[in-house]
């Protein structure tokens, strides 16, 4: 993949990556643009923050992507990730998105990067030639994050308090351009 193409989003945590790409595929729906993959967002309980779950974008399909307690898999601070859920939600989303315009992975980040399948199935789809949107943690390090960076060459578009509310309406004018110079309004 160029990296024209590739749209990478990173911020301090908080900072609105998830808001910004579920905007961006509203946006995107919108214009007649199909999207794939998935996307992460948080679980509360008593406005405490208890877990993460994994979303279908193209299909609404929900998982846990993890959660505090005990279980069997790998651990990431107090959270234990579910690789099943991971696989057969998150996975699958992105090894199905090459039927869609559009692919979102939000996010590619230490939970995620806990699964070889994950990181399989982002490093096949670094090579198509679509318009791919991710996420990555700002501060996370990985041999996959890294040929992430690599690809867009320090153009990583830091998401901020100042400019997440315009982001994605830039991004679709962006990406619909790419596509068959579709265009907004």
């Amino acid at each position: 993949m160029d990296g024209e193409r590739l749209f990478v989003l990173t911020g301090a945590p908080g900072s609105g990556k998830t808001t910004v790409v579920l905007k961006l595929v509203e946006i995107l729906k919108q214009m007649g643009i199909s999207v794939g993959g998935m996307y992460t967002r948080e679980v509360r309980s008593s406005g405490s923050r208890i877990g993460f779950e994994i979303i279908d974008v193209a299909t609404g399909k929900v998982g846990v992507l993890a959660s505090i307690g005990h279980g069997s898999g790998p651990r990431v601070g107090k959270y234990v990730v579910n690789l099943k859920d991971l696989e057969e939600v998150g996975v699958k989303a992105i090894e199905s998105a090459s039927q869609y315009d559009v692919v979102v992975v939000d996010e590619v980040g230490p939970m995620e990067l806990k699964s070889h399948k994950f990181k399989e199935a982002v490093k096949k789809l670094l090579t198509r030639d679509k318009p791919t949107v991710l996420t990555i943690h700002y501060r996370a390090s990985d041999e996959l994050l890294e040929e992430i960076r690599k690809l867009v060459g320090g153009k990583s578009i830091v998401v901020t308090f100042e400019n997440r509310d315009r982001l994605p309406m830039e991004l679709a004018k962006r990406i619909g351009s790419m596509l068959r110079g579709v265009g907004i309004g």
